[in-house]
């Protein structure tokens, strides 16, 4: 395990999100639940970032800032999700792609190799 639950929750558009923090006492972000951030990888989450529904983060992803990962979303690889960024619905950033500042990536949508989706971008997917 690399990481557990600090007991502190906030709740957003219903949703209960828990803070987490590393093993070593790193404080992390925010998850819904468990599964949303696997435990094998560098995989990490921090600063206001939160991850929920059936989303997952894995492999030597980031989330930070306050981005937003939700629905059944996959950030992996060593793919990066920052600022204020959301990737939603069924969307998957992997490689070294990275969605940053006010972008959405949303639906069905595919970021990967080293694309970078930034600004006030939206990129979404049937």
């Amino acid at each position: 395990m690399k990481f557990e639950f600090t007991g502190d929750t906030k709740v957003e558009f219903g949703i209960t999100l828990h803070r987490i923090k590393k093993l070593s006492g790193e404080l992390g972000g925010w998850l819904e639940k468990k599964s949303n951030l696997y435990e094998s990888g560098t995989a990490w989450v921090s600063g206001d970032a939160q991850v929920s529904g059936a989303a997952r983060v894995y492999g030597d992803a980031r989330v930070y800032g306050a981005a937003r990962v939700s629905g059944d979303a996959q950030v992996s690889g060593a793919a990066r999700v920052s600022g204020t960024a959301q990737v939603s619905g069924a969307a998957r950033v992997s490689g070294a792609a990275w969605v940053y500042g006010d972008a959405r990536v949303s639906g069905a949508a595919r970021v990967s190799g080293t694309a970078r989706v930034y600004g006030d971008a939206r990129v979404s997917g049937a």
